[in-house]
């Protein structure tokens, strides 16, 4: 008797396990990367959109997505880069965005609130004590997806999710 080959929906099960190389609180499929799984016999077919065509993760999350599926037992994965539509942070889930305000960074506004071009952006909710009276430090945190903004009520420094 043949093994079983996965289904689509086992595939997305597995890639959930897969943390964001950057954010590890959160997963793949969490932050919107992963938008299609299509299983063809013994193929594994998984389309991807990088937050940014530049991530410097891009190419440890092909890996760990690669790695992933053929782990599972398919003979033949391929991994494809979609780049229309550009990958949006409103296709970050509601789960995803608490555990970042969990973890400590401001979740993203929704793109369409935040805008395209702002002279003076909207203030972003801190985190830990849930005001709105904070201010823009640095428009670029640690990854291209951050900026660095501080509470001026409870004092605290925080990283903040750009709008995209």
């Amino acid at each position: 008797m043949l093994p079983l080959t996965p289904t689509a929906a086992q595939v997305w099960e597995a890639l959930k396990r897969i943390p964001d190389p950057e954010i590890p609180v959160v997963n793949v499929v969490e932050m919107g990367i992963v938008r299609e799984v299509q299983v063809e016999g013994g193929k594994a077919v998984v389309t991807m959109t990088p937050t940014f065509s530049g991530c410097p993760a891009l190419h440890v999350i092909r890996e760990n997505l690669e790695r992933a599926v053929r782990g599972m037992g398919f003979g033949e994965v391929e991994i494809r880069t979609a780049l229309f539509p550009p990958w949006s942070t409103d296709w970050i889930t509601p789960e995803a965005q608490e555990k970042l305000r969990q973890y400590g960074i401001a979740p993203p506004l929704p793109a369409q609130q935040a805008g395209l071009l702002q002279l003076e952006p909207a203030p972003m909710r801190c985190p830990r004590c849930g005001s709105l009276n904070t201010s823009t430090k640095n428009t670029f945190g640690s990854t291209l997806c951050k900026s660095i903004h501080v509470c001026n009520d409870c004092r605290e420094p925080f990283e903040g999710f750009k709008s995209v």
